[in-house]
């Protein structure tokens, strides 16, 4: 009997009905993760964990120290890799998809940091590391479903890793350090609770997700998901080709942004959006300034202009605004505002 091929575990991205802003803000975030990661903000049910856990599928593949657990970047390993600098000779370089891992709201920090390898220990009498979930991100993305629930000694711990991309673990008389460089992405609904502002920071865009009101759009993502979970493969098939264009376009675009330059007048924009705005410190700027240039590499041009600080500014600065009780309009609305006033 023939064997049945796996179906696939996550619904195409490039199947994913509107939400125009989502896919764009993630797209951005791969092409330069120095943006700072995304957060992803909106009413139940509106596919924000589905594009996020489709992302896996659009990543090139890395190279990676082969059996190092922390994956060691190869040409440079980490000096701290408890697993790389213990080696006598240099490890084979092997390819392995860009890890995007989960942080589930009830993780504990042990699973989350690493912890003594208790089977080794009593087995084999010796102290040994056990790598969490940081770790298992180190060069790849770390996704939490409902960020805005975690539990605030993992916010504090997340934050001290996400801005030094070290990892200390002290435990039980161990004590190593490892790299920890991920991209941060959060989902959650903003209904269920704020997240806190020293976090909300880290992420470099926000994309707020609103409910599809056209019923068009509505009755296609009714018969798309329906159509997935009938025959999740050859749903998949139907997309193969969207996949690998898209595929072929975010490789492009990863190789050609170094080379993006970032013109005069889109600089000054991004400067004058975050002193209007009133927003504090300077990465709003970067993000801004990152993720205009990302998007000139996604559509192959060679410089960021003001259009494209214009195109991403609601997505790197509607977080970052100082809350006001007393203004009805939405984050995003009040940047669009101000970037009306900013380029008439």
């Amino acid at each position: 009997m023939p064997k049945r091929p796996t179906a696939p575990t996550n619904f195409p991205f490039t199947a994913i009905v509107g939400q125009e802003d989502l896919k764009l803000s993630i797209l951005l975030a791969v092409t330069d993760p120095a943006i700072g990661g995304v957060l992803v903000v909106g009413h139940r049910g509106t596919a924000k964990s589905t594009a996020v856990r489709a992302l896996a599928k659009l990543l090139p593949p890395m190279q990676v120290v082969e059996g190092c657990p922390y994956n060691c970047d190869p040409r440079a390993p980490d000096p701290n890799c408890p697993s790389c600098s213990i080696r006598k000779t240099p490890g084979k370089a092997v390819s392995r998809p860009v890890p995007v891992i989960d942080l589930p709201l009830g993780a504990t920090e042990d699973r989350v940091v690493g912890s003594v390898d208790i089977e080794r220990a009593l087995v084999d009498g010796v102290q040994a590391f056990s790598p969490g979930l940081l770790a298992a991100a180190n060069r790849g993305f770390l996704y939490i479903d409902e960020v805005n629930l975690l539990e605030d000694h993992l916010v504090d711990l997340l934050l001290d890793v996400a801005a030094s991309g070290v990892n200390v673990v002290e435990r039980e008389g161990l004590s190593l350090r490892h790299a920890a460089r991920f991209v941060l992405v959060g989902s959650g609904n903003p209904e269920e609770g704020d997240l806190r502002p020293q976090l909300l920071d880290r992420f470099g865009l926000q994309s707020r997700i609103r409910t599809i009101q056209d019923v068009e759009q509505r009755v296609e993502i009714v018969r798309r998901r329906l159509a997935f979970e009938t025959d999740p493969v050859a749903f998949a098939r139907r997309y193969e080709r969207e996949e690998s264009k898209l595929r072929k376009r975010l490789d492009a675009a990863i190789a050609k942004r170094p080379s993006v330059s970032l013109s005069d007048a889109a600089l000054m924009l991004a400067a004058r959006l975050c002193d209007k705005l009133a927003i504090d410190g300077h990465r709003g700027e970067l993000a801004l300034s990152r993720s205009a240039v990302a998007l000139a590499a996604l559509e192959g041009r060679d410089s960021a202009e003001p259009a494209d600080v214009a195109r991403v500014a609601p997505l790197a600065l509607a977080h970052r605004l100082r809350k006001d009780p007393l203004e009805p309009a939405a984050d995003d609305e009040r940047v669009q505002r101000v970037l009306a006033e900013a380029m008439a």
